[in-house]
């Protein structure tokens, strides 16, 4: 391929190593690549919490725009900031291999406040982890927290919050995890977490047969099921909902654990499924089903109407 692929991205540090990552594929494929950033409403906004916004592809609307008016011709995306419906004209491509799909508490001090009874300051922009904290530690304070990486990262050290928590993969590839973290394996990470995805202009052949090369079945794979238990659900990517599919390629069986929250986190619902390889297409659809018909969607009928408010 000769014509040179416009990648988009946001213009945050993390969205540039993300997009600087796919450019570096290409081109030792033998492309040629330019980045065109662009800020995205999501990052521009930052006095508002996400949901207040209208989330869904808050992060991605202005790359879809950019995309269908042809002034690029791929786009990456943290693959849980995507909407699990893209618009049409767009098409997802590839999935990078995943990287750690965890939650970490970053502290200021120490971690000693997590085995006292007081009551701790923590930081978050994210439902879904505010929910499962306060299922957790329900005498906490919960603090907004926007902005990319860097941001929020100063705006933790120049609080009174006792910690803010963040996902792992993002402050891995910029390199700005500190020492004083750790990580959280109670807590189910948004669906898609840690991967990475590429979307294409659909009529655009060439750029799609380049990007087909990236694929990692097994990121694919795990993504789909937990985009797809998210989707069924009808939950925006704000809403309090987790979910884990992981391969063990030795006994070539899934496992999937999928979690949906009330805002307070006072009420939570959990499903978990272990299925052979060649059930993986469905297994979110059955998953997000089953937890609807016990009890998950009488909570999610009130998160509509709380989230509408």
């Amino acid at each position: 391929m000769s014509k040179v692929i416009r990648i988009g991205t946001r213009d945050s540090e993390l969205a540039l190593w993300q997009a600087k990552t796919v450019a570096s594929l290409l081109e030792k494929n033998g492309h040629k690549t330019i980045l065109v950033p662009v800020k995205s409403t999501g990052d521009l906004q930052l006095d508002k919490p996400l949901y207040e916004m209208g989330i869904t592809g808050i992060f991605t609307k202005t790359l879809d725009i950019a995309m269908l008016n042809k002034q690029i011709d791929i786009a990456v995306h943290s693959m849980k900031d995507v909407p699990t419906a893209l618009p049409i004209g767009i098409v997802q491509v590839a999935v990078l291999p995943r990287a750690n799909t965890k939650d970490i508490l970053i502290f200021k001090d120490n971690s000693d406040f997590l085995d006292t009874q007081e009551p701790a300051y923590i930081a978050t922009g994210s439902l879904r982890r505010r929910a499962q904290w306060l299922h957790k530690y329900p005498a906490d304070q919960m603090m907004e927290l926007r902005g990319n990486v860097n941001t929020r990262m100063q705006k933790l050290e120049q609080s009174n919050w006792q910690g803010a928590i963040f996902a792992s993969a993002g402050l891995d590839r910029i390199e700005k995890k500190p020492k004083n973290f750790t990580e959280l394996d109670w807590m189910i990470p948004a669906p898609a977490q840690g991967a990475m995805m590429v979307v294409v202009n659909a009529d655009n052949e060439d750029a799609i047969q380049a990007v087909s090369q990236l694929n990692d079945y097994e990121a694919e794979m795990t993504t789909h099921i937990e985009r797809q238990f998210l989707r069924t659900l009808e939950g925006g990517c704000t809403a309090p909902i987790g979910a884990s599919a992981t391969y063990d390629a030795d006994k070539e069986i899934i496992d999937f654990v999928g979690v949906l929250f009330s805002l307070d986190g006072k009420e939570k619902h959990i499903i978990e499924k272990q299925v052979p390889l060649n059930q993986w297409k469905k297994l979110g659809f059955f998953a997000a089903q089953e937890l609807l018909e016990n009890g998950g969607q009488q909570t999610m009928t009130k998160l509509k109407q709380e989230l509408k408010k």
